[in-house]
């Protein structure tokens, strides 16, 4: 059997990102007796997502604490980059990055896709789509979970990360 959630308890649930668990129990429309979670993703309350609870398929962990969120923003600007120069290569990276549902992951796409925007902004070359694409998915993953441990609004993140980074390297010269 796999981890428990409790009803209340958000987690991150593959590419739905932040969920809240609204219920634990057997679905009425289903016959069988596994248990399912009923999810209500935080950024698209329209929908719902009902999946059992030992799904294996699906990326499914708890948030990270208040704690280790703050530590993985102070240490975000230490973060290593994707050195892979093939376009497409780069680009499966990417999406595994993604995929992985893991923070550091998310820090280390996004760290790249933006160095790489503003490398080729500064030498006047147009910036590359997936650059743009995955660097918005991974920030809206990072931020969503960000946002829930840190107790913020999700449109504040990015300042609040930029205020971070920057405070540090007053610290440091």
């Amino acid at each position: 059997m796999s981890k428990m959630f409790d009803v209340g308890e958000y987690i991150i649930y593959g590419t739905n990102g932040v969920c809240q668990v609204s219920s634990v129990g057997k679905l009425a429309i289903s016959n069988d007796d596994k248990l399912y979670y009923t999810l209500v993703p935080i950024y698209s309350r329209a929908s719902t997502v009902y999946t059992p609870v030992d799904n294996e398929r699906v990326v499914m962990r708890r948030l990270i604490s208040k704690e280790e969120a703050q530590k993985l923003v102070e240490n975000i600007s230490s973060v290593e980059t994707i050195s892979i120069d093939d376009e497409k290569k780069r680009e499966e990276c990417y999406k595994q990055a993604l995929r992985t549902c893991e923070c550091t992951e998310w820090v280390k796409l996004i760290r790249t896709s933006y160095l790489r925007i503003q490398d080729r902004r500064n030498s006047g070359k147009k910036t590359i789509n997936s650059d743009e694409k995955y660097l918005k998915a991974a920030e809206d993953y990072l931020y969503g979970e960000l946002a829930i441990a840190l107790d913020i609004d999700k449109d504040k993140v990015r300042k609040y990360i930029v205020e971070k980074v920057t405070e540090g390297m007053e610290e440091k010269y």
